[in-house]
């Protein structure tokens, strides 16, 4: 068979900097809003018309930071402490034959800006800068598959522990949502407590973590008790 060119129709915009802290799974988050930026020809209204009326739609995206690093067939997925392996069709790994992912996302709305189609959406778990393929409406009647289980990952894995803002990261925190009018207190918990860590680190209390979330350094621990936030820097690129 030939082999097939795609041609993103479109890029993410988005606080997640980096890979690292990212929700491993769409709709676990959706405090950190995203934008997708409709890319020439595509981005036209003819091309969204209707598109308002759907609540929820598909993404269809490239593993951009995963292009021409390979693939095997066996992968160690975080969710079993990474000591298991498993088919690379059994796992969500990026690291895939072809570096395509797919996730539903909210439609918070469509803007035009000028020549610009921008759709504002929610609960995605994709990198700034993520090419997207392509666009579908999310359909509820055939969708959602109410009898489907996966033995692997029945539901999702929060922590329930308080999150802790040392005095100057509580500070920063505050004077930054009212300078930027984001939620980022908010934003904060709900990633820490989808837990970024590594399976086999997470006994590891002492550990300091960092993640990027805008254009901020945010530093953090886990312990039994509690999730504490011990610092919050500017990013530096």
């Amino acid at each position: 068979m030939q082999s097939i060119e795609l041609e993103p129709i479109g890029l993410i915009h988005s606080g997640y900097k980096e890979k690292f802290g990212i929700p491993r799974q769409p709709g676990l988050v959706h405090s950190v809003p995203a934008t997708l930026e409709l890319l020439p020809p595509y981005g036209s209204r003819e091309a969204v018309r209707g598109l308002e009326m759907a609540s929820h739609i598909w993404l269809l995206f490239l593993f951009s930071e995963c292009v021409g690093k390979g693939w095997k067939p066996t992968v160690r997925p975080p969710r079993l402490g990474g000591n298991q392996r498993l088919g690379v069709f059994a796992t969500r790994s990026p690291f895939r034959p072809n570096p395509v992912g797919l996730s539903p996302v909210r439609l918070d709305g469509i803007r035009f800006e000028g020549d610009r189609v921008l759709l504002d959406i929610s609960g995605a778990d994709l990198l700034d800068q993520t090419p997207v393929l392509d666009i579908k409406p999310y359909l509820p009647y055939s969708d959602r598959i109410d009898a489907a289980t996966f033995e692997l990952a029945e539901q999702i894995e929060l922590l329930d522990l308080p999150v802790v803002f040392l005095p100057e990261a509580e500070r920063i925190c505050e004077a930054y949502s009212r300078r930027r009018q984001v939620p980022l207190r908010r934003q904060i918990e709900d990633l820490l407590r989808c837990d970024p860590r590594p399976a086999y680190q997470k006994q590891q209390h002492l550990r300091e973590y960092g993640i990027r979330l805008h254009d901020l350094n945010i530093r953090w621990r886990i312990d039994a008790e509690r999730i504490e936030v011990l610092a919050i820097t500017p990013a530096e690129d």
